[in-house]
């Protein structure tokens, strides 16, 4: 697969689980969970899930609008890349050693989207580290 390629269908994968956050709020009805929390941590929390949803909305939009500007040799994509591939590489880290076996053992959906999500953190490090290598270091 070409890159131009892989990093499309990523930013397209990624424009949709920004904004699938508000079917996750929904879902795991953390407006009712929030308010179990301290009010400041309640809010806190809405707000870095909102945060959290707008930048992962707004990587998409970087990986599939501003492709051939990411795959470009220049000081701006290779710092752009390297962030990109540090904060994914942070995400399945934390995908594969934080959380809890027992949260999704057992449950069909959540084992599913455990493993789902654990590719899609993979292909996002293996694509942008494979693009980091081509263009800053070949």
């Amino acid at each position: 697969m070409n890159m131009e390629l892989a990093f499309k269908i990523a930013g397209v994968i990624l424009m949709i689980l920004g904004p699938a956050h508000l079917y996750f709020y929904k879902y795991f009805d953390w407006e009712e969970e929030s308010k179990k929390m301290s009010p400041l941590n309640g809010q806190i929390f809405l707000v870095h899930s909102f945060f959290i949803s707008l930048v992962v909305l707004m990587m998409g939009i970087l990986l599939f609008f501003y492709t051939q500007t990411l795959l470009v040799r220049s000081t701006l994509g290779k710092l752009v890349l390297l962030g990109l591939l540090i904060f994914w590489s942070c995400r399945l880290i934390i995908q594969l050693f934080f959380y809890d076996a027992k949260l999704w053992k057992g449950n069909p959906l959540y084992t599913f989207v455990h493993i789902s999500f654990t590719f899609l953190w993979t292909y996002l490090v293996v694509i942008l580290g494979h693009a980091y290598w081509q263009i800053y270091f070949k």
